[in-house]
């Protein structure tokens, strides 16, 4: 194995390497080289671990929007149902003609006293 001593940048042919790189074992000097994770590696090394450490777990289904679109037709559903149950609990007086015109015509007749 060769002396680090006489070993030139691989990017840098006119300078002396100072390190080699553990993931790759090429030697660099110290413009190409950095500290990660408590060791010295080279740039190319590097962006493959961020790549790697990067890389996009799987995605869940998200169903929350379903299931409020569930609940909102749900409740919908309910509010609708229960107005119609209460139209059809009212009294069959109260939809005769009767009823509501001999209201609304004594209504009438007070405010045209005034």
């Amino acid at each position: 194995m060769p002396e680090l001593a006489s070993q030139r940048c691989l990017n840098h042919s006119t300078r002396e390497a100072v390190a080699r790189c553990p993931e790759c074992g090429r030697y660099f000097c110290r413009e190409c080289i950095t500290e990660h994770d408590d060791r010295v590696i080279c740039a190319a090394c590097l962006k493959k671990l961020a790549l790697k450490d990067a890389a996009p777990a799987r995605r869940r289904l998200n169903l929350w929007p379903a299931a409020q679109g569930a609940a909102g037709l749900l409740i919908a559903w309910f509010v609708f149902y229960t107005i119609g149950r209460l139209f059809l609990a009212t009294p069959d007086k109260y939809h005769d003609e009767d009823l509501w015109k001999s209201r609304f015509m004594d209504y009438i007749g007070a405010n045209e006293d005034e």
